[in-house]
C-alpha cells in the first residue's frame, strides 16, 4: 500500500471517529485550551507566555483532558469569540472588569495592591501617593484616627502638605500631634509597615469613592469648551430629557460673563495676563456692558487703543470671537488656581474657586 493511500485511510478513520464525538460544551478552561490548541505552537507562543502559573496549570489541566473537539464544536467556539470581540466594536475594559478578572486567579491581598496603583493617586509608595491626596480628603479621614497616627503619617509626607491637612484638623486634635511630632523619634519598622497596611487597606482601597468628581462638574467644564452654538444645541436637548440636570450644569458652567463678576483687582490681573491681539477679539463679539466693564479696569490710553484696534478688525468670524473668549475664561481660572484671583461664580452668593 502506497504512502499516500494509506494517509489517505487514516484521514478518513480519523474523520469518521470524529463525526461519532458526541457534540458538547466547552467550559471556561477548555475554551482556552482549544483556542490555544488551534493556534499552535508558532501563534500561541506570545499568549501562552503572558499566562501566570495558575492559569497555565488551568489551561494545560483542561488541555490535557480535553479529548476530541469536532469541527462543529471548533467553529462554534470560534464564532462565538469572534461575535464577543466585535461586540459594539472592541472589547469593554474598565476598572470594575480588571479587579474582577484579577480577583479570580489572584489572592485579594494582591489585588488590593494593583488596584491600588490603578485607581490611586500617582506616586511610587505610600508616602508620595498620600502627598497627592487633596488635603481635606485627607484630613477628613486623619480625624478619625489615634493622634500618633497622624502624627507618623504627617511626619512622612511632604511638609507643605502636612501643613494644610494640619490646618484643617480641630484646634486641640493638632496641636496633640504637634506635641507628638516634636516627641517623635526615629519609628521602628513594624510599626510603619503597619501603619502603610492600614492605610492601604483602609483609606486607598475607598479613595475612588470618596474623591470621585462629580458628573455634572466633570461635564460642565465639557460644555465650557463648547462654542456657544454647541453649546446651546446641547443644553437645549438635555433640557428635554432632563432639566434638572441642565439646570445643575449651566450653574456650575463658568462662562465669559462671569468675568464681569470680578473685582477690579482680579481683572486687572487678568487683563496683564492675556494678549491685547486676544482681548480685542473677545470684546469684538462681546455686549456693551462687558466692554465698559473690562475698558473700566484699563487706563484712558489703553482703553482707546482697545477700542482702535476693535474698530480695525472689521467684520470677525463668530467662531473666533468664542475661541478668544474661552482663551479669556481659560486664564481666568488658570490664575485662579496658582491663587492669584478669586472667581465669584455669583455675586453675592456661594463662590467658587478653581
Amino acid at each position: 500500500m502506497s504512502e499516500e493511500t494509506l494517509q489517505q485511510e487514516m484521514t478518513e478513520q480519523a474523520l469518521a471517529v470524529t463525526s461519532e464525538v458526541a457534540e458538547r460544551e466547552l467550559g471556561g478552561a477548555e475554551r482556552a485550551a482549544v483556542l490555544l490548541l488551534a493556534l499552535g505552537q508558532e501563534y500561541g507562543k506570545a499568549i501562552w507566555a503572558g499566562l501566570d502559573e495558575i492559569e497555565v496549570r488551568q489551561v494545560s489541566s483542561a488541555m490535557a483532558s480535553l479529548g476530541p473537539v469536532t469541527p462543529t464544536m471548533l467553529e462554534e467556539l470560534f464564532v462565538d469569540f469572534l461575535k464577543r470581540l466585535s461586540t459594539r466594536g472592541a472589547l469593554n475594559g474598565n476598572v470594575d472588569v480588571t479587579e474582577r478578572l484579577l480577583n479570580s486567579f489572584l489572592p485579594s491581598d494582591r489585588v488590593a495592591i494593583i488596584m491600588e496603583e490603578i485607581r490611586g493617586p500617582a506616586g511610587r509608595n505610600m508616602w508620595e501617593k498620600l502627598s497627592n491626596v487633596p488635603e481635606n480628603v485627607l484630613a477628613n479621614y486623619l480625624k478619625n484616627e489615634y493622634p500618633q497616627t497622624i502624627a507618623v503619617v504627617l511626619s512622612k509626607i511632604q511638609s507643605d502638605h502636612a501643613a494644610r491637612v494640619l490646618a484643617l484638623l480641630n484646634e486641640e486634635l493638632a496641636l496633640d500631634v504637634v506635641n507628638r511630632m516634636l516627641r517623635m523619634e526615629s519609628i521602628q519598622k513594624d510599626i510603619l509597615e503597619k501603619v502603610e497596611q492600614t492605610l492601604r487597606i483602609e483609606f486607598m482601597s475607598n479613595l475612588s469613592q470618596t474623591s470621585r468628581r462629580d458628573s455634572h462638574e466633570m461635564m460642565a467644564d465639557i460644555f465650557n469648551n463648547f462654542d456657544r452654538q454647541t453649546e446651546g444645541r446641547f443644553l437645549a436637548a438635555l433640557e428635554e430629557d432632563s432639566r434638572e440636570s441642565a439646570e445643575r450644569i449651566r450653574n456650575l458652567m463658568f462662562t465669559f460673563e462671569d468675568l464681569l463678576k470680578l473685582d477690579s483687582g482680579a481683572c486687572q490681573t487678568l487683563l496683564r495676563n492675556v494678549e491685547k491681539d486676544q482681548l480685542a477679539m473677545a470684546l469684538k463679539g462681546a455686549s456693551e456692558t462687558a466692554v465698559a466693564f473690562f475698558t473700566a479696569n484699563m487706563s484712558a490710553r489703553a482703553a482707546k487703543m482697545l477700542q482702535e484696534d476693535m474698530d480695525n478688525m472689521g467684520p470677525v468670524r463668530l467662531r473666533e470671537v468664542d475661541e478668544a473668549q474661552n482663551g479669556l475664561v481659560l486664564k481666568a481660572k488658570d490664575l485662579a488656581a496658582a491663587g492669584e484671583i478669586t472667581i465669584n461664580k455669583k455675586k453675592g452668593e456661594d463662590e467658587l474657586v478653581y
